[in-house]
């Protein structure tokens, strides 16, 4: 009796690498690194210091963090107008 051969498996499709990082003016003056975060690759719920309302899975949105800091902590996630609305309102979370 021959044997059998195991079923072929299918390499998984490879994820693209994420968009690098584009320099912006923050609304305080200070640059920022500024990285889009597609809709597929948000799994975690964020809350955006533009509005303060969450960033559910599954939205587009981007990730933003200074500069010419040496702490990656500061990263956060924007929704994308919020973001490219900067300009005309501040964060609104009230830090206490």
């Amino acid at each position: 009796m021959r044997r059998r051969r195991p079923a072929r498996r299918q390499a998984a499709p490879m994820r693209p690498l994420p968009s690098p990082p584009r320099v912006e003016v923050g609304p305080d003056g200070y640059d920022y690194q500024v990285r889009p975060v597609g809709a597929a690759r948000a799994e975690k719920t964020y809350r955006c210091p533009g509005c303060d309302h969450e960033i559910k899975p599954g939205t587009a949105h981007v990730l933003v963090w200074p500069a010419h800091g040496p702490d990656m902590a500061d990263r956060r996630h924007w929704h994308t107008p919020c973001w490219a609305n900067r300009g005309n309102r501040g964060p609104t979370r009230r830090w206490s």
